[in-house]
């Protein structure tokens, strides 16, 4: 068998932001009802981290839960223990209307950090990206250009951002040309 490799195996790109292949990520779409007691506990028990309100993420020391939808969560774990994590949530959701999927490798990770990464992430996104209006703890599915994405400010002021891995290199690259210190945002 081969060895796991993430999206853009580590590629990094510093300008205006430092754009960063996050590495291998745990990760599994949890559909369900939100309000759920059940749901709830096993999704703290699987990550840590409590089940998010509306538009963000909750982040534990073991792991964190992205709110998706009204009836679905992203649930990010340690890459080395994602498929124990799916066997032990559909243990604690036996009789729940509740489906969980390692989504891990159909996806790719990138930080996004730095003075210019709200910036970079302007340009890019149809969403308001001043300081007033995304805060750390929210969290936003969007268009990046032309490919669905997602992503969530840390409280460390770097971004974390979720697309398919199929378009792992075009984000990457579209983010490492939005912060080319030399790329404008304007009228020509």
């Amino acid at each position: 068998m081969s060895d796991p490799v993430s999206a853009m195996n580590g590629a990094k790109f510093s300008g205006l932001a430092q754009v960063e292949d996050s590495g291998l990520q745990g990760m599994i779409t949890l559909r369900g009802d939100l309000a759920s007691d059940t749901l709830k506990a096993a999704v703290k028990a699987a990550t840590g981290a409590d089940v998010p309100a509306s538009g963000h993420v909750s982040l534990s020391a073991e792991g964190g839960v992205a709110w998706m939808s009204p009836d679905e969560l992203l649930l990010l774990v340690p890459y080395e223990v994602v498929d124990a994590k799916v066997v032990d949530l559909a243990e604690a959701l036996k009789g729940e209307h509740a489906l969980a999927v390692n989504v891990s490798d159909a996806r790719g990770v990138f930080r996004l950090s730095g003075d210019g990464a709200r910036e970079v992430l302007a340009k890019i996104c149809p969403v308001d990206m001043s300081a007033e209006a995304f805060k750390p703890g929210q969290f936003r599915r969007t268009r990046m250009a032309q490919v669905a994405a997602a992503f969530w400010l840390d409280d460390d002021g770097a971004f974390h951002i979720v697309c398919f891995r199929s378009v792992a290199a075009y984000v990457f690259n579209l983010l490492s040309v939005s912060a080319h210190p030399q790329s404008k945002v304007g009228v020509y």
